[in-house]
């Protein structure tokens, strides 16, 4: 009899640790609860010209949110978000009283971006898609907690635009590339690692533009780029080396010219913020590129 009541002792400590730990530290995919003292409603802006705004459907910069919640230099909180969700873009969520740090990641990647602290965000296969991001503390009291929120922009894109398409012969593209990061850091709100990143696209027939995206260690940066044209037997037809490439967080590297037939030349060459607020909590995305930088080959 000891044994077994050992045995329903033991069960019933470990189901109330399991508990324990999922208040604290497990994912929360659908982010809805009724009671919840704190809701965010997301929405995205884009600039238009002479400085006015005008919202736009967030599925239409991003695919996905991923928001984490700290205290104490512990992750208490996680939720993530697909655009094919119906709570997509809203959260309602239960914490208690105290100052929270909180990252929100908007990005279009195939997988979930995971958010190890304030200062590392790791994405799939460490691929870069456009990528927004907030980082902040909010006050949790003991009635709800209402804040307005925009994110920003943290990544600088590369565009290669050909004056003439590719040979039908080509199948993939391959863009190798170093100089920027693949991780981000939202206390720094730049790139924060030394990345070797690969992007491989398949090729549409006709396609002349072909876009990858890295996140600078500072406003500015300077990448070298190795584009690369494979068959359908993923044999090279052509390799083209990009020395030098400057790249601008918020703005756009754009490479005009015909791939097989130029030789390259060489290039030349901010954080979150919210305030707190009665009403919804809401957060908003700049989805206008700031410039375009433009090089021929």
């Amino acid at each position: 009899m000891r044994k077994i009541s050992f045995a329903w002792w033991l069960a019933a400590v470990l189901l109330v640790l399991t508990g324990c730990e999922r208040t604290l530290g497990e994912e929360d995919n659908n982010g809805t609860d009724a009671d919840g003292n704190v809701e965010l409603r997301v929405s995205i802006y884009e600039k238009m010209p002479f400085s006015t705004r005008t919202q736009q459907d967030i599925t239409q910069l991003c695919s996905r949110l991923n928001f984490a919640f700290f205290q104490g230099g512990s992750k208490v909180k996680t939720i993530s978000q697909k655009k094919d969700d119906a709570t997509f873009g809203n959260v309602t969520l239960s914490l208690p009283e105290g100052t929270y740090q909180v990252v929100i990641i908007a990005h279009s990647c195939d997988g979930t971006a995971t958010i190890t602290s304030p200062e590392k965000v790791t994405f799939p296969s460490n691929i870069v898609t456009d990528t927004f991001y907030y980082y902040g503390d909010i006050e949790v009291g003991t009635t709800k907690q209402t804040y307005s929120m925009e994110l920003e922009r943290v990544v600088a894109m590369f565009r290669l635009k050909l004056t003439d398409p590719l040979p039908s012969t080509v199948s993939r593209m391959k863009f190798y590339y170093t100089g920027g990061s693949s991780t981000f850091s939202p206390l720094s709100g730049f790139g924060c690692v030394n990345s070797r990143q690969t992007v491989m696209m398949d090729v549409e027939p006709g396609q002349t533009t072909f876009e990858i995206y890295t996140m600078p260690h500072t406003i500015d940066d300077v990448l070298k780029i190795v584009i690369t044209a494979f068959d359908a037997n993923d044999a090279i037809l052509k390799e083209q080396t990009l020395e030098n490439v400057p790249v601008t967080m918020n703005e756009i590297t754009q490479y005009t010219g015909n791939f097989f037939d130029s030789t390259p030349s060489s290039g030349g060459g901010s954080g979150g913020g919210g305030s707190s607020s009665s009403g919804d909590f809401r957060m908003t995305a700049d989805g206008e590129w700031a410039n375009q930088k433009d090089f021929s080959f």
